[in-house]
């Protein structure tokens, strides 16, 4: 009794089988030879279909890109942005290493330029100028891809509570950054903050801000002014 035939190895089958592993392991377990090991193949067969680990992480966040959904027809230019941008939110939420993986990415892929077009042609559509649309896109930054990287980030995980001296301590020494923290903790019972809400604050607060920019008729060049010594 002869054997099932062996699937064939495709491009789209080793993408999608990176993301498979990096969905479960990590990021940091993609490799061509980890990747080849699921697919049953010596690592030299992959190179039929990618170039190599930086083409492969390419063309897992083109995957995934590809899928941000689009809004629907007729929809207001503000809530077609923000709609996308939280699609792509979404996707952070079920692959975890795609920020990492846009974040270390050098170059501009089809995919991710079409998402681009796509976002800067909401603007377009509700009229508003590539002038203001081009800074909008450089306001919202990383943004657009569903997140807002900050500087010193931590992990807190399941850090224990400081202890009373060192609250006390902090208290003295930086009342408003503990104040900040104390009416985060009370806002959010799980006294962690709540990214989400933050994300889509700072969202809406910026497309706000558009609108009302591009009501007044603003132009990049009504506020350029030389900086001193330029």
């Amino acid at each position: 009794m002869s054997s099932a035939p062996r699937r064939p190895v495709s491009r789209d089958r080793v993408i999608d089988t990176a993301i498979a592993l990096a969905d479960e392991e990590g990021l940091d377990a993609v490799s061509m030879r980890s990747v080849a090991a699921e697919l049953d193949v010596v690592p030299m067969a992959l190179y039929k279909h990618v170039d190599g680990k930086e083409d492969l992480i390419a063309g897992m966040i083109d995957a995934i890109v590809s899928r941000y959904p689009a809004a629907p027809a007729g929809q207001d230019w503000r809530d077609a942005v923000r709609g996308r941008v939280l699609g792509a939110r979404d996707e952070l939420g079920i692959h975890p290493w795609l920020r990492t993986a846009i974040e270390s990415a050098t170059r501009r892929t089809p995919a991710v330029l079409a998402y681009m077009d796509a976002l800067a042609g909401e603007f377009a559509a509700g009229g508003v100028s590539y002038d203001l649309t081009h800074y909008a896109m450089h306001a919202l930054g990383h943004r657009i891809w569903g997140f807002s990287p900050e500087a010193f980030a931590t992990s807190t995980g399941d850090a224990p509570p400081p202890d009373p001296e060192t609250v006390a301590t902090m208290m003295r020494t930086y009342p408003h950054v503990v104040a900040i923290a104390q009416a985060s903790a009370a806002s959010n019972p799980s006294g962690a903050c709540d990214e989400d809400a933050e994300f889509e604050f700072t969202l809406d607060l910026l497309l706000e801000s558009f609108e009302r920019l591009h009501r007044s008729g603003w132009t990049s060049g009504s506020v350029a002014s030389p900086r001193p010594g330029s």
